[in-house]
């Protein structure tokens, strides 16, 4: 067994991690900056957030299985729904990236405690958004790698803050949905 082990390459994700992160959070910050197409009429873009808050549900789920497969130490399960979080994660970009590309900001209407409220979700989602990006690739890395001490560690920190993150995507929508 250990002579397998030493057989083991670990791999230097680093670099792949740092370029995506910077991809990622460049694009969504890029994006936050232009006014949208104008008057696009090739589909309904407003079907494009109800996508968002259904992968983001998926998201949420797959989290969540992932979790109590681990807590079960079935890690098997565990990887198989992680991967499917990462899948959902990246329809859910997809789908974001296209929908501010092709529409203009929809601004929340909302006023008094449910806007404060709204502001306040919308805000600690999107900083942590951009925070989960490298912290889940690290986190899948450091388990390709075999590093499994480190990848708990910040696995601690990487699943809350995911199941945050996708959990206040679907509250967003949910609260500006009204306003499409």
């Amino acid at each position: 067994m250990e002579q397998a082990s030493s057989t083991f390459k670990k791999r230097n994700y680093k670099p792949a991690i740092i370029m995506i992160t910077i991809v990622i959070n460049g694009l969504v910050a890029l994006l936050a900056g232009l006014p949208g197409v104008e008057n696009f009429d090739a589909f309904d873009v407003t079907i494009l957030p109800m996508l968002n808050a259904i992968f983001n549900s998926f998201t949420f789920l797959f989290l969540l299985i992932a979790f109590i497969a681990i807590i079960r130490k079935n890690v098997t399960w565990h990887r198989r729904f992680i991967y499917a979080a990462f899948i959902t994660t990246t329809l859910f970009l997809v789908t974001y990236v296209a929908h501010h590309f092709l529409s203009q900001s929809t601004p929340y209407g909302g006023e008094g405690f449910l806007a404060a409220f709204y502001y306040f979700i919308l805000i600690t989602h999107i900083v942590l958004a951009a925070i989960i990006v490298p912290l889940a690739l690290t986190s899948v890395a450091r388990a390709w790698n075999m590093e499994n001490e480190r990848h708990r560690k910040i696995a601690r920190w990487t699943m809350p803050i995911w199941l945050y993150v996708s959990f206040t995507g679907v509250l967003v929508y949910i609260m500006i949905s009204p306003y499409y």
